[in-house]
């Protein structure tokens, strides 16, 4: 692995955990091209037993079009919910692409995991 590699790499983390059908995803960093894998596999849209996605984007401090590809795949198919404080950065992409009306949001993690989404219509 390249230098450069490691320190892209090292410029973004994700942390996933399950909580009954629930998956968790802790977001941090900046997610790019370069550093999208571990997203990619963290939301996986077809997931066996994932009914809803929580994501923690509370540490998001850039994100590209690649990456905010793989955050709207699940979408598609089930409840992908923005959980806590979105940051600024991140709220203008989501708003200016109009990727924020595919998004349900909570305060927190506690109540994503449990709110009432209602189903996507289009």
């Amino acid at each position: 692995m390249s230098r450069d590699t490691y320190e892209a790499a090292a410029s973004s983390h994700v942390e996933t955990r399950s909580e009954g059908d629930v998956r968790i995803v802790v977001m941090a960093g900046e997610f790019d091209m370069d550093t999208v894998a571990e997203l990619r596999i963290a939301m996986d849209p077809w997931a066996p037993g994932v009914a809803r996605f929580v994501l923690d984007v509370a540490g998001v401090t850039f994100i590209d079009s690649t990456a905010l590809s793989v955050l709207l795949q699940p979408t598609l198919e089930r409840p992908v919910i923005l959980a806590g404080t979105v940051p600024p950065r991140l709220a203008r992409i989501l708003e200016i692409t109009g990727a924020d009306l595919a998004f349900a949001t909570a305060p927190g993690v506690t109540e994503a995991m449990t709110m009432i989404v209602p189903p996507r219509s289009g």
